[in-house]
Formats: C-alpha cells, sequence, structure tokens
C-alpha cells in the first residue's frame, strides 16, 4: 500500500534537481530515475566498471529500533503531510562541497510536496576564507579568522559544525542569501546562531534592513532571531562593549540553524575539508549544538581522510565511530543511521598516484559498523567498481585529477544514486 500510494505522489510532483556541474548541466527528473537516463541525455554515463545492480542499502544485520521509527515519521510527512523529520549527512570535503548532498535534499524537498520546510543546519564557509556550497550566498566584511576540526591544534572549542569563525572588529558582519536564483525556495522566521562571546561581553544583532536591527533571545546554542515574516536573506552584526574597545572581547560563531513553523523533512549537511571521525570527537561542543537539531537520521560518510594513513586500523575506526555514534545517542536516543563506505581513491607519493588498498579496509569496517548498530551500509566503494575504479571515473570526466574528489558531474550522479537507493529502502519497509 506504501509503494502505491507514494508512486501516486511522486505522479503529481515532479522532482526538479538542479546541480551545478563542469558543463552546466541541469539535472530534470520525474520520479525515480531509471537507470539513470537523464544523465545519458546529457552524455554522462557510468563507467564500464561500475556496478549499478548494487546500488543499494545493504542490511543483512537486522534493523534497528531506531530506523522503524524514523520510517514511521517519514510515512507521516510522505503519505500525510504532517510532521517534522530531521536528516543530518556528515562527512568530511565531499560533504562541505554540499555537491552530492544537495542532490539528495532537492530529491527529498519533493516529498515534503506542499510543506515548505527550511533549509535547516548551514555554515558561512566563505568567511573561514574556504569553499562554500554554490547552493547558498555569503558575503562578509571586517576581519574575521577561521579554525576547522581538520587541524590538530585549534583555539577555540569546536561545535557540531566543525568549523568556526571568530572576531573582535566592532565592523565585523556577515550575510546569507539562502537561495542563489531567483525561485525563493528556502526561508527562514526563526533563526538560531550557534555562537559564544569569549567573556560575555559581545552580542549579536541580526540586520534586517537598513531601519530594523533585532536582538535576539538567549538560548543554551546562542540566539534566537524571530521575524514577523518569512526571509529568505540573513545579516548578522556584533556589538562590543564600548568600554572594552582597548581589550574587545572575542565573538565566536558555530553555525547557523534557519528554521520555520512548517512541518516536512530537513536535510543538513555538515562537512569540514579534511575532517576524520577523530576531528569530531575533538569537538567538545558536539553534542551541546547538536541538541538544537535533534537528528532523526544522521547519514555518516567520515572516512576518506581516515584512510588515508600508513598506519590505518579498522579496530581503532571503527572503535572511533562507535564513540562518535554514542554522542549523537545522547543527544538523540531515537536516532537511525546510515553509513556510506569510502569511494575508491588514490595516494599521491613522490609525485605518483598508487590505489589505496586502505579502501578494502575500509569498506570492510563500515559492514561492521553496519552489523553492530543494525544499520544501512550503502556501498560507493562497490558500486564505483571496487579497488582502482577510480581511475575509470576519472576517464570518463566523473573524477577530479587527484583521484580522491569527484567532478560536478560525477557528485550528481554519486546524489541520484543515493537518493534512489534511499527510496527504494524505504518503498521495502
Amino acid at each position: 500500500m506504501k509503494r502505491f500510494l507514494i508512486s501516486i505522489l511522486f505522479v503529481l510532483c515532479s522532482i526538479n534537481v538542479i546541480a551545478q556541474t563542469d558543463d552546466d548541466f541541469v539535472i530534470d527528473t520525474l520520479g525515480l530515475s531509471q537507470a539513470y537516463e537523464p544523465f545519458r541525455k546529457m552524455g554522462v554515463t557510468l563507467p564500464e566498471c561500475a556496478l549499478p545492480d548494487s546500488n543499494i542499502m545493504r542490511e543483512p544485520f537486522g534493523t534497528s529500533l531506531q530506523m522503524m521509527k524514523f520510517i514511521e515519521k517519514l510515512d507521516s510527512v510522505v503519505l500525510f503531510q504532517k510532521g517534522r523529520v530531521n536528516i543530518v549527512h556528515i562527512g568530511g570535503s565531499h560533504v562541505q562541497a554540499d555537491m552530492y548532498t544537495h542532490v539528495i535534499r532537492q530529491n527529498i524537498d519533493s516529498l515534503n510536496g506542499e510543506l515548505t520546510p527550511p533549509r535547516g543546519f548551514i555554515f558561512p564557509y566563505k568567511v573561514a576564507k574556504t569553499n562554500n556550497p554554490f547552493n547558498y550566498r555569503v558575503s562578509y566584511s571586517g576581519e574575521w579568522k577561521g579554525e576547522r576540526n581538520a587541524k590538530r591544534e585549534f583555539s577555540i572549542a569546536q561545535g557540531v559544525s566543525g568549523i568556526l569563525v571568530h572576531t573582535t572588529d566592532a565592523s565585523a558582519q556577515f550575510s546569507i542569501d539562502l537561495n542563489t536564483d531567483s525561485i525563493i525556495r528556502w526561508t527562514t522566521n526563526k533563526v538560531h546562531l550557534i555562537c559564544e562571546s569569549a567573556r560575555g561581553t559581545a552580542e549579536p544583532m541580526m540586520i534586517v534592513s537598513d531601519s530594523i536591527v533585532l536582538k535576539g533571545e538567549a538560548e543554551p546554542t546562542g540566539f534566537l532571531f524571530t521575524t514577523n515574516e518569512n526571509i529568505s536573506h540573513i545579516s548578522f552584526k556584533v556589538k562590543f562593549d564600548s568600554l572594552q574597545s582597548q581589550n574587545p572581547d572575542t565573538f565566536i560563531v558555530r553555525g547557523i540553524y534557519a528554521d520555520n513553523e512548517e512541518p516536512g523533512i530537513v536535510y543538513s549537511s555538515i562537512g569540514v575539508n579534511g575532517a576524520s571521525v577523530p576531528s569530531y570527537l575533538g569537538c567538545v561542543n558536539f553534542e551541546h549544538d547538536l541538541a538544537l537539531v535533534k537528528p532523526d537520521l544522521v547519514v555518516l560518510a567520515i572516512g576518506i581522510n581516515d584512510a588515508v594513513a600508513d598506519n590505518f586500523s579498522d579496530s581503532l575506526f571503527v572503535a572511533h565511530y562507535d564513540t562518535l555514534l554514542t554522542h549523537i545517542r545522547n543527544v538523540s536516543p531515537d536516532c537511525a543511521f546510515i553509513f556510506i563506505t569510502n569511494n575508491d581513491s588514490f595516494r599521491r607519493q613522490r609525485r605518483r598516484y598508487y590505489v589505496n588498498k586502505n579502501g578494502l579496509i575500509a569498506r570492510e569496517a563500515f559492514y561492521e559498523l553496519g552489523r553492530k548498530w543494525q544499520s544501512p551500509v550503502w556501498d560507493l566503494f562497490e558500486i564505483m567498481g571496487g579497488l582502482g575504479s577510480m581511475q575509470k571515473w576519472q576517464d570518463e570526466r566523473l573524477a577530479q585529477r587527484d583521484k580522491i574528489h569527484f567532478t560536478s558531474s560525477g557528485y550528481a550522479l554519486v546524489g541520484q544514486m543515493f537518493y534512489d537507493a534511499f527510496m527504494q529502502y524505504y518503498f521495502d519497509k
């Protein structure tokens, strides 16, 4: 019955996925893609080594109670347009770029039908002078410094985003446009600024217009700003204590949760270039900040940076993940998990590239995590074609020359495949 009802929904609701690619491709599909026909029309095809029949969620270990609760909540939104479902996707540079995750987001947003839930968790990466997702625009002024969890040492405690910006500059501001084109999809009237002041004397202010500046309401993770109308442009400045101008306070921003009162599915992505599982374990405010989101499902795609080490240990990798998952369950006991294996990759040594055989070890570690936590595993490593397949993906212009990252066309393809596997898993439940 569920499959029938959802099929009717797909007939009534178009899925329009806009992905930025090397050749400015526009992906426009109706319903689930069939053998990735839209990509073939664009001249994008899977390499011969790829195994599209393996594009499924593997779950040979049983289904957790948390996953069944998540499916029930998803049913409520998809079939009856009621309730709120929070999904968080965590990873490294693949996720910071927010290319394949945005393809997933737009597909999942189609399940909302007429509902208009918010954009969810975002971070102004540009302010930290690193690459910002293409799907929201950030600008800033004044002096800001950025720190990320991938660095071995950082001076300010990190949160769930794994990255932060801080300033002592009274002229410092930043702005975010939630939409980058004329179509205003994402709006908010409840803006949670995840922030703190080192000495408690600096305070953020939200700029609504030239004549309207809002003071926020203090909450555990920072400040909540509420507007009378839904807005798509967010701007902040910092009010410092004028009496301490010679020794100004430090104001710190760890993220933004753009919220509203609408029901529906919210898909947030959190990624940091170079981040490993220990990188997130080093974020002492991880649980503190995650409590604002309280996810129903976390998609875990951290591992490509862990497996680059010469002395990569699968048992230590699993142990680190166990600790991270425990942190998540401490915040949200009913949270379900989906694991994404590492993609195949190469290592560069002395100007030459070698297949990273740790990819095979990491793949098995993800299956061990799936067994321990009774959670699905999406085996990207196998789907690509296994060890050494990244070269074939590069030959098809789907992977970059570093043989670690994908091109924008490759990311679009990966995102669509994950979504298809996710929906097939959902149908089967």
